[in-house]
């Protein structure tokens, strides 16, 4: 006899979300416990974490209305300590935190925190993803932007005016703010809005003091 687990395709479709939200939950405990063991480099963890951390955001936020992060959890009795402290607590990788604590001590960096410096990447990745996602009209991308300019700027002495990801931001919201709201970016402009994002991206994480 055939079981069925959904009666249409939105039921279908929240089982598969159900399923991604516990492989991702399930792999950045795996991952977190890899770390804090020297089983993985610090390059390869934050890479892989920074993506899992991504699409723990999406799709949490996507189920917002069915089903809250620790009400699944318990619903599916999942003992990931680790992993539910980097993606619902942290919400950035160990090894940034540890950047931005370091940073957040060093002379040129006192008035920026370690709370600030994980903002600025959470901005960071959550513009990143929503070009990545089609989301290509003015009122969806500028906001986002913006958000990327303030936490750069509340940064303090540890970026300095001129910096790379600073310019290609205000660049872009120049841009943006000749443009419609309803406007949409062409497909070759959203491909070099992407390049200049992940540039700046990597600029910012490369200017954090290296204090592992």
């Amino acid at each position: 006899m055939e079981v069925k687990l959904w009666n249409d395709k939105r039921e279908r479709e929240l089982l598969e979300s159900y399923a991604d939200l516990y492989a991702i939950i399930k792999a950045t405990e795996k991952l977190e416990r890899a770390y804090v063991r020297d089983l993985v480099s610090a390059a390869d963890y934050e890479a892989e974490c920074l993506k899992l951390i991504s699409q723990f955001n999406s799709l949490s936020s996507s189920l917002a209305g069915a089903v809250t992060v620790p009400r699944f959890v318990q619903a599916y009795r999942l003992d990931c300590p680790a992993a539910l402290n980097r993606l619902l607590q942290s919400g950035v990788p160990a090894t940034v935190e540890l950047r931005a604590a370091s940073s957040s001590s060093a002379p040129a960096a006192t008035a920026a925190s370690a709370a600030s410096i994980a903002h600025c990447v959470q901005t960071f990745i959550t513009a990143m993803d929503a070009v990545k996602l089609n989301m290509l009209a003015n009122d969806q991308v500028r906001p986002l932007l913006q958000d990327v300019a303030t936490s750069m700027a509340r940064l303090g002495s540890l970026l300095p005016p001129d910096f790379e990801g600073k310019v290609k931001v205000n660049e872009w919201l120049g841009k943006l703010h000749k443009m419609g709201a309803a406007d949409e970016l062409t497909e070759q402009q959203a491909r070099q809005l992407n390049f200049d994002l992940d540039s700046a991206y990597s600029a910012f994480l490369a200017a954090l003091p290296a204090g592992m």
